[in-house]
């Protein structure tokens, strides 16, 4: 079963309230708890909390290291297998909502990079800017262009990519692929009705990383020569934030400012995501204590399986 969530919703508890009911396997469709030494940014859980069952998916790379939709695929269905296999129920938990499209509805097969074509639109990006290049995507994808915001330049400039490459625009070849389910199943998702408590949740919990040492953590990143700035594992909201800090680009205030401006964007985007899916049994956390969605949940899965 899937249980998806936007970022500060209570996936953790819930999940980790379901464990004491049910004989889970905690998958997680996070891709940012991939990263080893990566803690207290992440809010990945501890080890008291890993402890109370069998967790996948966690601490599997380094910081500098790659990984892609399509290896979490694999990874995930092999952590499926292996948990059916020890006779346990796999729950698939997280918020990046990407692996739990990649998961459900399949991959699409895109064109390869081309390292001279990426250069290019890099250079681009770097000479006019991130809303140039958001301009030449509209001009020849212009359902693309309204889908992606002109601040996620990774995703646009992989857009025009495909299309320079390949001389069809990104959605002709999300229209055009073929499909195959890859994965089905119940699937739950944690959906705060109040936008104002969940902002401000995600602020409390920023303050609590930043005590508990969050800086210290992303210095100690930034202290290893393998490590860069571009880096997709800096990318996750709040350590960008924090390493512009302590290069001194912008004061202690700004960041924490920008960190959780940046977060609450993501629990924007993740909550746009879930409004769009189907089949999701909606819960509200803020409404609803965990021992109330668990039961419910409990009682959805009992009912399946009889």
């Amino acid at each position: 079963m899937f249980l998806l969530g936007a970022t500060a919703a209570g996936k953790t508890a819930i999940s980790l309230a379901l464990a004491e009911k049910l004989p889970v396997q905690i998958i997680s469709v996070d891709s940012a708890l991939i990263y080893r030494s990566m803690d207290i940014g992440t809010a990945k859980p501890d080890a008291r909390e890993q402890a109370l069952a069998p967790h996948s998916l966690i601490d599997i790379i380094e910081p500098w290291e790659s990984y892609s939709v399509s290896r979490f695929v694999e990874d995930a269905h092999a952590a499926i297998r292996e948990a059916q296999a020890a006779g346990r129920l796999p729950l698939l938990t997280g918020g990046t909502m990407m692996y739990y499209k990649a998961l459900s509805e399949g991959l699409n097969t895109l064109p390869a990079a081309d390292a001279e074509v990426r250069a290019e639109l890099a250079r681009i990006r770097q000479e006019q800017g991130s809303q140039a290049l958001h301009g030449l995507l509209a001009q020849v994808d212009p359902v693309t262009a309204a889908r992606l915001h002109p601040n996620d330049p990774q995703r646009v400039q992989r857009a025009l990519e495909v299309y320079r490459v390949s001389g069809k625009p990104l959605s002709q070849w999300h229209q055009e692929a073929a499909r195959t389910p890859t994965l089905d199943a119940l699937k739950f998702a944690l959906f705060p009705q109040d936008r104002s408590a969940l902002h401000a949740r995600i602020g409390e919990r920023f303050e609590a990383m930043l005590k508990a040492g969050f800086v210290d953590e992303v210095e100690a990143l930034r202290a290893d020569p393998r490590m860069r700035p571009e880096f997709p594992s800096m990318r996750c909201v709040g350590y960008r934030q924090v390493w512009d800090y302590l290069d001194g680009a912008i004061d202690y205030p700004t960041m924490a400012e920008k960190a959780k401006a940046a977060t609450r964007q993501l629990a924007k985007r993740q909550i746009t995501w879930m409004r769009s899916m189907d089949g999701l049994s909606c819960f509200d956390t803020f409404a609803e204590s965990p021992a109330s969605v668990c039961g419910k949940i409990y009682r959805q899965v009992a009912d399946a399986a009889s």
